[in-house]
């Protein structure tokens, strides 16, 4: 069982999630130094927003194999120290889209008939009525400064009332956001042209500060701004000035630069709404955060590869390349098993990772991320993840070219990966068969094989000629080493030919050698797809 530390609240269902499993040290909260002592022999920290992840707490735990963030926003993760260290960083991007969108909607709403301000007055006996007239948003102009997944969902919304969108994203192409009825522009078009400006931005040193004095100034008239996304992506002072003189017919504001925080001079404005934080503050996104950062938790925990993982250069996997992500694995070990059969321990080079078929068409990197993490597992002396296989490859020379092709001959899928070994060129192929897609190896170093990977396989290199099998075969059974399956493939008669066979338990190394000696093969390889390595 792994330690899991859980350093902040989390939904119940997610702590459930991690018991049932591994051993979880939940806290309510702990200092920067109580967190120092905490994570020492921990394999997982889980946190939320307030919880501080440095390099000097990552540098203290470690046995340190996961960062689990229970929401969105990572600026309280040093994600590139942990990238370093091979700590894989997760979070839940999915668990408050809604709720902060749906937060983000109630908060233009209530500035714009501000609510907040005649509750309050009504409650305090004073019925005013005339002082507290609002604006419709009816074929008013929105401008959405981040056209995610919550500027996204905000823009939608607002949609049905009536509101005209215009939108500033450099990563969204005008052809998309021509689909959601968006019209794209830059920074400076939406400040001058929207009545109302929602903030839907990470926290990053670009962003840091975006929105300052001069970027209000070129605002409209009247307009208003609403933040729901990051402290510090708006200059808060300035936004208080820039209401309090009349230019902004006001402002709604979630988040702060420091947090928690009671005194701000937006809460002085009666035209600036204020809420502490409560974009992911609902019942039903902390339940989804916290059962969500358990599943990721656990994945990483498992060695398996996690959709959510921040520093992985890939996104989820989709439904139709999952039957490949185990697949590339499994050809990544049987690369470096070939490559290593000479005795040289490790491998080296270019190697290409060819998609044939209809697996050609798709974003790919996960599988060959996957390929990287089988090559290098038989040969690092720490666990490989998603995280580290990149920098293991670059710390030993390896570098990694994609090709993609729709043409596939024989197969509807296929994978290669192919490079250079000490002894001459290696190449293993493999696809998927069936509605319940099987896995084959089907080629190595271009010799057609039909094998299905298995936990033991044998490889024999050697010259074709009559009872080979039989003497392979009669050697094992002698040995009580049973054969699952058979193949052997050749270029041509009487030329060299490879015999691959799945074994139900490892031979000794001395049944290997008497094999090798009895039927002259000049190479012989041995591959066990789980952690005990790849020998030759």
């Amino acid at each position: 069982m792994a330690k899991v530390l859980v350093a902040e609240p989390l939904a119940p269902a997610g702590i459930e999630l991690l018991r049932a499993r591994h051993e979880v040290d939940a806290r309510k909260a702990l200092t920067h130094e109580e967190l120092l002592a905490a994570v020492a022999d921990v394999d997982a920290l889980v946190i939320r927003s307030a919880t501080q992840v440095t390099a000097e707490v990552l540098a203290a735990a470690p046995n340190l194999k996961v960062v689990g963030r229970a929401g969105i926003g990572l600026d309280n993760v040093d994600v590139p120290a942990a990238t370093k260290q091979g700590v894989m960083v997760v979070n839940a991007p999915q668990s408050n889209v809604i709720s902060a969108a749906e937060h983000t909607i109630a908060l233009i709403m209530s500035m714009a008939r501000n609510i907040p301000r005649a509750d309050a007055a009504l409650r305090d006996g004073r019925w005013e009525r005339s002082r507290w007239t609002g604006t419709e948003l009816y074929g008013k102009t929105l401008g959405v400064v981040g056209l995610g997944r919550i500027g996204t969902l905000v823009a939608h919304r607002m949609h049905a009332f009536g509101m005209r969108l215009l939108a500033y994203d450099p990563y969204v192409s005008r052809e998309r956001a021509a689909q959601m009825d968006v019209e794209l522009g830059t920074l400076d078009e939406v400040l001058a042209r929207a009545d109302v400006i929602t903030i839907h931005l990470p926290k990053t040193p670009e962003t840091i500060g975006l929105i300052g004095t001069d970027e209000l100034a070129r605002m409209k008239q009247g307009a208003r701004l609403v933040n729901v996304a990051r402290g510090g992506i708006v200059d808060e002072a300035a936004l208080a000035k820039a209401v309090e003189s009349g230019h902004l017919g006001g402002a709604a504001v979630d988040v702060f630069v420091e947090e928690p925080t009671t005194d701000s001079p937006l809460f002085r404005l009666d035209r600036v709404v204020v809420t502490p934080h409560l974009g992911a503050s609902t019942a039903e996104a902390q339940d989804k955060a916290g059962v969500t950062i358990a599943e990721q938790v656990l994945l990483a925990l498992d060695g398996q590869f996690v959709p959510n993982a921040v520093n992985v250069d890939a996104g989820p996997v989709p439904e139709h390349l999952r039957p490949f992500l185990a697949l590339t694995e499994k050809l990544g070990r049987l690369y470096t098993a070939f490559a290593c059969s000479s005795g040289e321990g490790n491998i080296s080079g270019q190697v290409t990772v060819e998609y044939h078929g209809t697996i050609a068409d798709h974003d790919n990197r996960v599988l060959t991320l996957s390929a990287l993490k089988g090559m290098f597992a038989p040969t690092s002396q720490e666990p490989v993840t998603f995280v580290n296989a990149p920098l293991l490859a670059a710390d030993r020379g390896v570098s990694v070219t994609e090709v993609r092709s729709a043409a596939s001959r024989d197969y509807v899928n296929l994978v290669v990966v192919s490079g250079q070994g000490p002894s001459g060129p290696i190449s293993v192929a493999g696809t998927t068969v069936g509605p319940r897609d099987l896995e084959r190896i089907v080629a190595v170093n271009d010799v057609v094989i039909d094998l299905a990977p298995s936990e033991h396989m044998l490889f024999f290199w050697y010259e074709d000629r009559p009872g080979i099998v039989g003497t392979v075969g009669s050697i094992l059974g002698t040995a009580d080493v049973n054969i699952a399956g058979m193949q052997v493939g050749r270029r041509e008669a009487g030329g060299e030919a490879l015999m691959s066979l799945t074994v139900d338990s490892a031979p000794p190394p001395e049944v290997m050698e008497r094999i090798q000696a009895e039927i002259g093969a000049h190479d012989t390889t041995v591959v066990h797809l789980r952690d005990e390595g790849a020998a030759g």
